[in-house]
C-alpha cells in the first residue's frame, strides 16, 4: 500500500438530497481514496478543516457496476464514501456552508 498524504485522501464531497439533511446533525460526506482507512480520514479532516473534531467515521466500499456498449463488457471505477460525524463543540465545514 503506497504512503498516502492528508491531502490525496479526500476527493470531493457527496452534494445530495440526503446528504445536506445529515449537515444539521454535522454529518458530512465524501469520497475518498479507496486505499484510505478511518483513521487517515479521520486526520486529513481535521487538518484541512480548521476547527473540525471528528467524532467517528463510518466507511462504504461501492464495487464498480457492470456496464455494456454491445458485445464488449466493462466495469465503472469503485468508490469509496465516508460518513463523518463532527463534535457537538465543532465548527462547522465552510466548504458547505454557501449551499
Amino acid at each position: 500500500m503506497a504512503d498516502i498524504k492528508y491531502y490525496d485522501v479526500i476527493l470531493k464531497p457527496v452534494i445530495t438530497e440526503k446528504s445536506m439533511a445529515g449537515m444539521g446533525e454535522k454529518k458530512y460526506t465524501f469520497l475518498v481514496n479507496p486505499e484510505a482507512n478511518k483513521s487517515q480520514i479521520k486526520e486529513a479532516v481535521e487538518k484541512m478543516f480548521e476547527g473540525a473534531k471528528v467524532k467517528k467515521v463510518n466507511t462504504l466500499n461501492a464495487p464498480g457496476k457492470k456496464k455494456r456498449r454491445g458485445m464488449t463488457v466493462g466495469r465503472t471505477p469503485a468508490i469509496k464514501k465516508a460518513y463523518v460525524t463532527l463534535t457537538e463543540d465543532s465548527k462547522d465545514i465552510e466548504l458547505f456552508a454557501g449551499l
